[in-house]
C-alpha cells in the first residue's frame, strides 16, 4: 500500500467497484453521481487531453475552482502524466493568484467558470508561462475569443481521440507513477509573509491516510462532504487522498451558500472543519435559540449545562451521578438529538477540528450534543495531520497523541518537532526555508506545546506569538481570542499586550447576529461601523469580555477593548484565506488603535478609504470608543 500512488488507487477502485458511487454533486436541485468507472473515464480523458497539449512530467496545473467532481478529476489527471496540481484559493484576489500561479511555474490553468476565467485573463500579461486556460462551465463564455481558452469538453474530446489512437497509453502512464513523485503543491497560508509551496508526494499522502486508518474505522460505504477550499490541505487530505484510498463517496455542495443545507441532506459519516466553521455553527444555534419559543428556550437552558457536565466528566473518565444520567437522557430526547439532526450530524461517527486550536467552550458544546468531535493537529508540511484524539481518550485542551507512524518530541524551548513518512519533500524553489524547517529528518513546526502526564500534546500557540506583559506575565493571545469567539456576537478578536502593562483586545462584531440583536431591541443602525459604535453594542460585548475574564488568570485578563470599524479581511491582508490573523501586519496597520488602548483617551480616530464597485473612492473618518473593563486588577499606568 505505501508504494501505491493516488492514480493507482483510482484504477483499483474502478476495477473492483465500477458501479459504486465515487463523487456526487448537487446541480439545479438534483444530485448528480459519478461512479468509480465514471471517475476513471473523466480522469482518462482529462489526462490524455493534457498529453495532447504537451503537458507532461513535472509540469504544473493550477486549479481555480469551488469543490466540484471535475476538480478532483483534474488533480488525479495531472498526477497520471507525472505533472503536479496546484490548487489556488478560489476567492483569492489578483495579486495572490498571480503569486501562486507564477511561483509554481504553472503552464495550464483549470478554471471553474467565467468569474475565474476573467481573473486569469486580467492577469495574462503578467503570467507569460500560461499556455492554456481550461474552463468547465461555459455559461457566459460563448463570445470569448481569446486563444488561451479551451473548454473541458474540448479537452476531454481530444483525450478520447488520443486514447483511441494509442490504446493502453493511459494504463502505461498510471503504472509509471511512483510513490516518491510529487502529488501536490500546497501553498501555506502565509501568516508571516508570502505563501510557500509545500511539495507533497504520493507516499506522504498514503502514509498519512494509513496512519489515521490505524486509529479510526472508515468504510467504503461512508459519505463525506467536500466543502473546504481545495487549496487547503484539509480538503485534499480527505476529499482527494482519503476518498481514493478508502473508496468512500465525496459529496460536493451545490454552492458555498448551500453547505449547511446540503450537510443536513447528506448526513456525512465523518467531517473535518476548521475552528471558524464550528464557531459559526455554535453562533447559529445560540441565535436561533434566542428566537425560539419559551418552552424550547427553557429546555435548552435547563438541559445544556447537564449535557456539558456529563461530557466533561466522561472525558475525565469519572462516573455520572444518577441525576446527571437522567438529565442527559432527557437532554438527548428533547435537545441533543434534534440539534444533531438539524445540524446534519445524525450519522456522524467522527468529527474533527483542525488548522488552529478550538476554544474549549465550543469543543465542549459539541461533545455535550453527543457529536464525537475530536481535535487533530498537523501542518501542510506533514500532509495535514500527525496527532489525533482517540475514542475513549479525549481530553479537553489537548490534540491527542501522535499517529502510530509518527514521532513527536519537544525542544528545550517547547517547540514541536515531528518525524514521520508524512513529512513533505520541501518548499518549491526555496531550499533555504526547507533547510530551516526540516533538520535531520525532523520537522520544526514553530508551535509551542507541552505533554501532559498521559502523553497528550497540548498546543499553546505559535511559538513566536506566545508573549509577555511588561511585568513578565506570560500569555497566549490565541487562547484568549478563542474564548472571546465563543460568543455569537464576536466574529474575530485580536489580543495584544506584548511589553505592555495589561492585555487589550480589538474585536470584530458578528454583523448578522448583532444586527438581529439590535433589531429586536429597536436599535436603528445603518452600516457595520455605525452598529459597532452603538453604546448598547459596547455594553453587549462588555458582558462577553467579562465572561472571558472570569476564566482567565488575573494577570492576563482583558483590561480594555475596542470594537473595530471594519471586519478583518483576507483581501486587505489582515487575515489569511484560512482566517488566521496576520499579527505582524495587523500590529502595524492598527498601531494607532493599539496605542490608544494604553493611553488615557476615551476614543481614537481612524480614517478609512472605501472603494465602490465603480472604482470611486471615498475617505471616511470615524471615532472608535475605547472601553475599560472593571476588575480586581487595576491596569498599570492608567
Amino acid at each position: 500500500m505505501p508504494e501505491m500512488t493516488l492514480p493507482q488507487f483510482l484504477l483499483k477502485n474502478a476495477r473492483e467497484h465500477p458501479t459504486a458511487s465515487a463523487l456526487r454533486e448537487k446541480e439545479k436541485g438534483i444530485w448528480q453521481e459519478w461512479s468509480w468507472a465514471d471517475y476513471l473515464g473523466h480522469v482518462r480523458a482529462f489526462a490524455l487531453g493534457l498529453v495532447s497539449l504537451g503537458f507532461g512530467r513535472d509540469d504544473k496545473l493550477a486549479i481555480l475552482s469551488d469543490n466540484r467532481p471535475q476538480v478532483y478529476a483534474a488533480m488525479v489527471a495531472a498526477q497520471v502524466v507525472g505533472g503536479v496540481p496546484v490548487p489556488v484559493y478560489q476567492d483569492a484576489i489578483a495579486r495572490e493568484i498571480q503569486h501562486v500561479v507564477e511561483h509554481a511555474d504553472a503552464t495550464i490553468v483549470f478554471a471553474e467558470d467565467q468569474e475565474q476565467v476573467d481573473k486569469i485573463l486580467e492577469l495574462k500579461g503578467s503570467l507569460p508561462k500560461i499556455t492554456k486556460v481550461i474552463y468547465e462551465d461555459p455559461k457566459g463564455l460563448r463570445h470569448y475569443t481569446d486563444p488561451l481558452l479551451m473548454s473541458l469538453a474540448q479537452l476531454e474530446e481530444s483525450g478520447r481521440k488520443l486514447d483511441a489512437e494509442r490504446p493502453g497509453l493511459f494504463e502505461e502512464l498510471v503504472r509509471a507513477t511512483k510513490s516518491h513523485d510529487m502529488a501536490l503543491i500546497c501553498y501555506t497560508s502565509g501568516t508571516t509573509g508570502a505563501p510557500k509551496g509545500a511539495m507533497i508526494s504520493h507516499g506522504n499522502f498514503v502514509s498519512a491516510i494509513q496512519g489515521i486508518l490505524e486509529i479510526e474505522k472508515y468504510q467504503r460505504t461512508d459519505q463525506m462532504l467536500a466543502y473546504l477550499p481545495p487549496a487547503w490541505i484539509g480538503d485534499t487530505f480527505w476529499s482527494l487522498a482519503a476518498s481514493l484510498i478508502v473508496g468512500c463517496t465525496v459529496n460536493c455542495p451545490e454552492r458555498p451558500e448551500t453547505v449547511l443545507e446540503n450537510l443536513r441532506e447528506i448526513g456525512p459519516h465523518f467531517m473535518v472543519a476548521p475552528p471558524r466553521i464550528w464557531e459559526n455553527l455554535v453562533s447559529t444555534v445560540q441565535v436561533k435559540m434566542a428566537d425560539a419559543s419559551w418552552v424550547k428556550r427553557r429546555l435548552y437552558r435547563w438541559l445544556m449545562p447537564a449535557g456539558e457536565e456529563a461530557a466533561r466528566r466522561t472525558m475525565e473518565k469519572q462516573p455520572l451521578s444518577l441525576r446527571l444520567r437522567v438529565l442527559r437522557a432527557l437532554g438527548e430526547f428533547f435537545v441533543f438529538a434534534p440539534l444533531r439532526d438539524h445540524l446534519g450530524f445524525r450519522r456522524t461517527r467522527y468529527a474533527y477540528t483542525g488548522g488552529a486550536p478550538l476554544g474549549p467552550e465550543i469543543f465542549l458544546f459539541f461533545r455535550s450534543l453527543g457529536i464525537n468531535l475530536k481535535q487533530v493537529y498537523g501542518q501542510c508540511e506533514i500532509t495535514g495531520v500527525s496527532c489525533v484524539q482517540r475514542d475513549g481518550d479525549v481530553k479537553l485542551g489537548t490534540v491527542g497523541k501522535p499517529f502510530p507512524n509518527t514521532e513527536v518530541r519537544l525542544t528545550e524551548a517547547g517547540e514541536v518537532l515531528t518525524r514521520s513518512p508524512c513529512v513533505f519533500l520541501g518548499y518549491y524553489k526555496n531550499a533555504e526555508a526547507t533547510a530551516a524547517t526540516v533538520r535531520d529528518g525532523w520537522l520544526y513546526s514553530g508551535d509551542a506545546a507541552l505533554f501532559d502526564q498521559d502523553g497528550h500534546l497540548i498546543v499553546i500557540d505559535r511559538a513566536k506569538d506566545v508573549t509577555a506583559l511588561a511585568d513578565g506575565t506570560k500569555f497566549a493571545p490565541q487562547y484568549i481570542e478563542n474564548k472571546l469567539k465563543f460568543s455569537p456576537y464576536i466574529r474575530e478578536a485580536v489580543a495584544v499586550g506584548q511589553d505592555r502593562p495589561y492585555v487589550g483586545a480589538m474585536v470584530n462584531i458578528d454583523m448578522e447576529n448583532v444586527g438581529k440583536w439590535a433589531e429586536r431591541r429597536k436599535i436603528a443602525y445603518t452600516t457595520y461601523t455605525d452598529l459597532a459604535q452603538k453604546p448598547q453594542v459596547y455594553d453587549l460585548i462588555a458582558e462577553e469580555v467579562e465572561r472571558v475574564n472570569r476564566d482567565l488568570p488575573e494577570g492576563t485578563r482583558i483590561s480594555k477593548y475596542v470594537l473595530l470599524h471594519k471586519e478583518l479581511d483576507p483581501d486587505d491582508e489582515e487575515v489569511t484565506r484560512t482566517r488566521k490573523v496576520r499579527r505582524g501586519f495587523v500590529a502595524t496597520k492598527y498601531a494607532d488603535i493599539i496605542n490608544a488602548l494604553y493611553a488615557e483617551a476615551a476614543a481614537v480616530g481612524v480614517t478609512s478609504v472605501i472603494t465602490y464597485q465603480d472604482g470611486r473612492q471615498a475617505t471616511v473618518r470615524t471615532e472608535l470608543a475605547i472601553r475599560r473593563i472593571a476588575g480586581p486588577r487595576e491596569p498599570v499606568g492608567v
